[in-house]
């Protein structure tokens, strides 16, 4: 068999012979494969999807497909949740493997084992904390939640998994956004106070030992750096010019952010709200630019106008890494025998990685 086709081939191809490319290579492979893309993906790529839809539902639909090879066009810890969930024949593939998430990556295990550590010479933690981590983080820190007993959750079930968190036990050890954790606790009565902030580079997180015993949720301090471009002013500044404008914000935007807007919502749940919304409606829009400006053409026709939040351009910048050289470059190395940018999550890491998907499944 001829070696792998090398990336350094690709480099230099414009937009449109890789184009041409990724169609001949996908026809070829026919159902043996499956582009997913997620919503904040350039349009260069996204136009290549088979499905495309935020991370878990990607994951899902790919492992229900009959695919051998899921080609997913989004960040690594999209793949590892491929991975995760799907068949063991199936191999999923990255299409540039620094394509990575800035917030997953300020959650790591080292620190949240510390964390962990930290917090039982306080409290009994194994019995009075319940781990929660966003799905935007990486497969040990899904394990490190199967291992002790705790959950996934998704920016559009949050509050079913606190729930679901609380019926086991008294508190809740958010991570790594801090964000998704304080608008979701707010919104279900929890006071502020009562949600305190671990930051993982100071010692005990920088709490008094009375602030862990009276906190009901401890967040971790992450963010992400998308959704921080978006300040309450802007909303302010927009709507004096536009007062019947409706807000909609993703809830990694901050808790002021989220105060000011109408609706808050995942990336399916601003698409559906603002395609359903009544015709000739003004949106103002707090999530990644990729998505708001899809949404703006899209809604055109009905004389809707969708607006970007941030004065500048903000966008997934790790996302942006997959670009139609490295898609075409994977999908031709398929269509030759080749797999290239295999993610694969250690069987055992997996399996708890899996357990504490799988309670997120049962409880949402």
């Amino acid at each position: 068999m001829t070696a792998a086709l090398p990336i350094h081939d690709y480099a230099l191809l414009d937009d449109a012979e890789c184009d041409a490319r990724i169609v001949a290579a996908k026809a070829k492979l026919g159902k043996r494969c499956i582009v997913l893309g997620h919503h904040y993906q350039r349009d260069e790529v996204f136009k290549h999807a088979d499905i495309y839809g935020d991370s878990l539902k990607l994951s899902r639909e790919a492992a229900q497909s009959e695919a051998e090879y899921i080609v997913f066009c989004g960040v690594h810890f999209m793949a590892e949740v491929a991975d995760i969930l799907s068949r063991p024949e199936q191999i999923a593939i990255l299409p540039d493997l620094a394509a990575g998430c800035s917030m997953a990556d300020m959650a790591n295990k080292v620190k949240v084992q510390q964390c962990w550590d930290e917090l039982a010479k306080i409290i009994d933690v194994e019995n009075t904390v319940t781990p929660v981590t966003y799905i935007n983080s990486a497969a040990d820190l899904k394990a490190f939640c199967g291992q002790h007993d705790g959950i996934v959750c998704t920016s559009s079930n949050a509050q079913k998994i606190l729930n679901w968190s609380f019926a086991k036990r008294e508190k809740v050890l958010f991570f790594p956004d801090q964000h998704l954790g304080r608008n979701t606790g707010y919104r279900m009565g929890i006071p502020l106070e009562q949600m305190v902030t671990w930051d993982f580079n100071k010692p005990q997180g920088g709490l008094t030992e009375q602030q862990i015993r009276d906190a009901k949720i401890i967040l971790w301090k992450g963010y992400c750096s998308v959704h921080q471009a978006f300040q309450p002013e802007q909303i302010d500044a927009f709507k004096e010019k536009h007062p019947e404008t409706i807000v909609i914000s993703h809830p990694e935007a901050c808790f002021e952010v989220c105060e000011k807007s109408d609706f808050i919502g995942s990336t399916e749940m601003i698409l559906k709200i603002v395609r359903e919304a009544d015709p000739n409606t003004r949106w103002l829009v707090a999530t990644e630019l990729n998505l708001v400006n899809r949404l703006n053409q899209e809604c055109k026709a009905q004389g809707k106008s969708v607006h970007f939040m941030a004065p500048t351009l903000s966008m997934c910048s790790t996302m942006f890494r997959t670009d139609p050289q490295h898609l075409a470059w994977v999908l031709e190395n398929l269509a030759a025998g080749h797999v290239v940018n295999q993610v694969s999550v250690p069987a055992e890491q997996a399996a708890l990685a899996k357990k504490s998907l799988d309670n997120m499944l049962l409880a949402s």
